[in-house]
């Protein structure tokens, strides 16, 4: 697949192709143009030529589509651009950051912008502390850099505080780690953001990975709005927290007593509506704004399979999977 948008399609996939070694050469069906803009019949000159030198059918051309579906983790935080919206979430661009696709349920409806560890947060609506492959590392460098006073200055404004995964093991007080999170070698006792009473460790080598539905336990001004809800999520994370705050969604996570700093572990939180309807209904609210609560979403893959049958040569396709076209 060739992705027209970045220019020279044509030569990418033909130079691509005419290097591979002849024992994966054989093994390419067809060739599919991604991402044009236009009238698919401008390349058909292209197109034959490219399949009388390569011997390998076009099986298609995708038109440029904007999908909801989630981008390349981490690779498409640089193709972001932020919409202009009355309410701004901002979140920290940490250097290990992972799982980022988290908050792109909330850009429909907010302004939701990335921020490296030595800008200044200036005036947001909210902040989130994502996912990290490391706590320990990437809490040191909010705090050389500053940002961790960005952040506690927010959150002593009346800024909700989010934190997910690796961002809620930095709002805890403390961080234990036993060599394993951390690059350095030794044990370390780090101290958190602590805007949450609680305290993170790293003991074993030990990564809890699965699917989780959770009920919402907490009061307070965004999760109470929803109290009593099922949510659903995942978990992927070293180390444990304990905690002496209210519980956010049963066992896992809390908030502190405003219920305006919330640590959680489950990714995926904003893909419940009534989470993220709670968190921007809030934000909307105390600026005096409309907002109009999202009831339904549209399922990004089935648009994406209608593109796909709408564009390509699918029985061409079908027939090199050895399987029957199904409606």
């Amino acid at each position: 697949m060739g992705d027209i948008e970045r220019g020279g399609v044509f030569a990418s996939l033909y130079g691509t192709i005419q290097l591979l070694p002849e024992d994966i050469k054989t093994l390419i069906k067809g060739i599919i143009i991604n991402k044009f803009r236009g009238d698919p019949a401008l390349l058909t000159p292209g197109i034959e030529e490219l399949e009388k030198l390569t011997g390998i059918p076009i099986l298609g051309v995708l038109p440029y589509t904007k999908l909801g579906i989630p981008s390349e983790d981490s690779v498409s935080i640089g193709d972001k651009e932020p919409a202009d919206r009355s309410v701004t979430i901002a979140v920290i661009r940490l250097a290990h950051i992972s799982n980022f696709t988290d908050f792109e349920p909330l850009e429909e409806h907010a302004s939701v912008r990335y921020f490296e560890p030595d800008q200044p947060l200036g005036s947001v609506d909210a902040v989130i502390i994502p996912g990290t492959k490391n706590t320990i590392d990437d809490l040191m460098e909010l705090k050389e850099y500053g940002m961790d006073r960005e952040i506690k200055r927010c959150a002593e404004a009346g800024i909700p505080i989010i934190g997910i995964c690796g961002g809620y093991q930095m709002l805890t007080s403390t961080i234990t780690d036993r060599a394993i999170e951390s690059t350095a070698e030794t044990h370390t006792v780090l101290q958190g953001l602590g805007l949450l009473n609680a305290e993170t460790r790293f003991e074993e080598y030990h990564k809890y990975t699965e699917q989780v539905t959770k009920i919402v336990t907490a009061d307070g001004p965004i999760l109470g709005r929803v109290k009593g809800c099922k949510v659903r999520g995942y978990e992927i994370h070293m180390g444990t927290t304990s905690h002496n705050e209210e519980p956010a969604f049963g066992d896992d996570g809390c908030t502190d007593k405003r219920g305006l700093v919330i640590g959680t572990y489950l990714h995926g939180l904003f893909e419940n509506r009534e989470i993220t309807n709670a968190l921007l209904g809030f934000l909307h609210e105390r600026k005096n704004l409309t907002y109009t609560p999202i009831t339904r979403r549209e399922d990004p893959y089935r648009s994406l399979t209608d593109l796909l049958h709408d564009n390509l040569a699918m029985e061409q396709i079908y027939n090199f999977l050895e399987i029957e076209e199904t409606e």
